[in-house]
């Protein structure tokens, strides 16, 4: 869940940042070619915002995952554990055939670990300090293989290619609502380029949009969910994967998220809620590991 958060977080603060710059240098100006709105040119910028977005934020990746939770990467194991973390990670590694990963921990009460980066070769794996307290070597293990298979999956270079063209038409429609805002409802000519009306018709529609967007970009992480579990059970064992997420359903459970958190939570919620879901409910991961789907 921290993977996709963190990367999505990043995504809408550069969108941000690019949609400012542009319209500090006229670009909307540009765009409003002769009175009317040029179709062309304007998808042309979407794209060229979303995917610098999407792009820019899988750069960061590991920079911002660092800062945004505390990690600190190991650069030489001090202890027992931090050893057999990183010989874990590197024979993990080895075994998928990528990189070795940093290694890093973060110090938080919750059951949780990630892994980012912007490719897998230069990854980073990072552990909550409540997962080394709260599972068993072979639970965490089977946990670090399911990060691992993330990054030997390529999931975060697919992640930001969705999320570019997501991104793309997000943009492209909240232009034409601010467009017509401007021009329709506020009746301005365009002589002197879009209004303020258009900037705040835009960025408001670019949160709805990004919102009801973000339902196509968690699918795609539930999706990816199965197929990692998959991996973290050839690499630590089919019975370990099933046990590490069986003592993530009892965490869950005990920590009993508030309801307006339900739908972020690794288990997941129910009804609307469940579009909104980074990942599947824990009882369907283990069915589909038992089943060997």
């Amino acid at each position: 869940m921290k993977r996709i958060f963190l990367f999505i977080l990043t995504n809408l603060a550069v969108l941000f940042v690019i949609n400012i710059t542009l319209r500090l240098l006229g670009v909307d100006r540009w765009l409003n070619e002769t009175g009317g709105i040029n179709f062309g040119a304007l998808l042309a910028t979407s794209a060229v915002i979303g995917f610098a977005g999407s792009l820019i934020s899988l750069a960061m990746s590991k920079w911002s995952a660092k800062r945004m939770v505390g990690a600190q990467v190991i650069e030489n194991p001090t202890d027992p554990t931090e050893r057999w973390l990183v010989e874990t990670v590197r024979k993990q590694a080895q075994a998928a055939g990528i990189g070795m990963p940093e290694v890093a921990i973060y110090d938080a009460p919750d059951v949780n670990a990630f892994a980012t980066g912007w490719n897998r070769n230069d990854a980073l794996v990072a552990v909550s300090t409540g997962l080394l307290h709260n599972m068993s070597r072979e639970e965490a293990e089977a946990v670090l293989a399911h990060e691992i298979s993330h990054v030997a999956n390529g999931d975060m270079v697919t992640l930001a290619l969705i999320q570019g063209v997501v991104n793309t038409f997000v943009i492209f429609f909240a232009k034409l609502f601010g467009y017509f805002v401007d021009r329709v409802l506020l009746k301005n000519d365009g002589r002197n380029g879009p209004g303020i009306g258009a900037f705040v018709a835009e960025i408001a529609a670019q949160l709805v949009l990004g919102v009801l967007a973000s339902i196509i970009v968690m699918w795609f992480s539930r999706q990816r969910e199965f197929r990692a579990d998959a991996g973290g059970a050839n690499l630590a064992g089919r019975g370990n994967m099933i046990a590490a997420l069986e003592r993530l359903k009892i965490n869950h459970e005990q920590s009993a998220l508030p309801e307006k958190m339900a739908a972020f939570g690794i288990s997941g919620g129910k009804g609307m809620m469940r579009l909104f879901m980074t990942h599947p409910p824990l009882d369907e991961r283990i069915e589909a590991l038992r089943s060997g789907r």
